[in-house]
């Protein structure tokens, strides 16, 4: 019965963000038809005759009207092919897959970094509560989570890169570095990626500390926790033993969906450090009027958003079972 509930859930939730998946690419690809300019125009040139300008848009099915090709993309998609970038001249499927990998390793660097400095923040302004460094830390947070990823990126390019020449201002590793030797490889990738990593975390770090911080203060006046310390336990076991744990569950419901936009693209913080991401790669698409391309990085992350979002809604079902008592009810 349990596991029919919960197969009946996900089935539901999954539906769901399929069709909103849906929606949001049909909005999409009608928005980016009706733009005005025509993306072939770069490849043509006043010397080629009408006919054989009528042929390159036919290349690219720009020569039908826009419901034939919508019902051309549907088609191809529901078959995994996006068909053939017109910056790269290749199939997109290719040109995301190389890029791809980079994100994901990325984005967790990230999520990583900011899931446990928001912890470790939080853990820090609760023992001193109403002291230095849990107002310090609270302001803190506020205005971290009002400063722009553009605006931290660029100030810390402007102090890291450029006045004091600590880290790289872009890429992912040094020209000439030796390919065999892969530890000083893995010291030039974090040294190249510190920076970025850093900006991108940063603004999801506040988010972390106030779930955190938020839960503490609602748990620790709870039955449960008045029983422990009515029982001689620690303040420390309370907080590393039972708060902590009964924290997680809202904070993996907001880290399911965090993770999917960090997968689709930390668009910002690539284009500022010249990341080959999808972030920079779907910039590049909207800029070139690369139909295929744009489509392709956009399905990718609702993908990406939906896997990570059911991910985390597994893994609250697994931690709380009164959630699964929920869905018999």
């Amino acid at each position: 019965m349990k596991s029919s509930a919960l197969f009946l859930s996900l089935i539901k939730r999954l539906t769901t963000s399929v069709f909103v998946l849906f929606l949001t690419v049909s909005f999409l690809f009608v928005l980016v038809r009706i733009a005005p300019g025509d993306p072939s125009q770069k490849f043509l040139s006043p010397n080629l005759s009408p006919q054989l300008v009528e042929r390159v848009k036919s290349s690219f099915q720009l020569d039908k009207q826009i419901h034939e090709q919508y019902i051309s993309f549907l088609k191809n998609a529901l078959t995994g092919d996006f068909g053939v970038s017109y910056s790269f001249h290749r199939p997109v499927n290719e040109v995301i897959a190389e890029v791809l990998p980079f994100t994901i390793l990325f984005s967790l660097s990230a999520f990583i970094l900011q899931l446990i400095g928001g912890l470790l923040f939080a853990v820090l302004a609760f023992r001193y509560h109403q002291k230095f460094w849990d107002k310090f830390l609270s302001r803190g947070s506020l205005f971290l989570y009002a400063v722009p990823s553009f605006v931290s990126g660029l100030f810390f390019v402007y102090l890291f890169s450029v006045q004091l020449q600590i880290f790289p201002s872009s890429g992912i590793k040094t020209v000439g570095t030796l390919e065999n030797n892969y530890f000083f490889l893995l010291l030039d990738y974090a040294h190249h990626l510190f920076l970025p990593v850093l900006v991108l975390s940063l603004t999801g770090l506040p988010v972390y500390f106030k779930y955190f911080r938020e839960n503490f203060e609602e748990n620790q006046n709870k039955l449960f926790t008045l029983y422990l310390r009515a029982n001689g336990i620690s303040e420390r076991k309370i907080l590393f033993s039972h708060l902590i744990p009964n924290s997680l569950n809202s904070i993996i419901a907001y880290a399911g969906v965090d993770l999917g936009i960090l997968f689709s693209g930390a668009l910002i913080t690539e284009v500022i450090f010249s990341l080959p991401g999808m972030g920079r790669l779907a910039v590049g698409a909207i800029l070139q009027r690369d139909y295929p391309l744009i489509i392709g990085c956009t399905l990718t992350a609702g993908v990406l958003i939906i896997l990570t979002s059911l991910l985390a809604d597994l893994i609250r079902l697994k931690i709380d079972k009164r959630l699964i008592k929920g869905l018999l009810n």
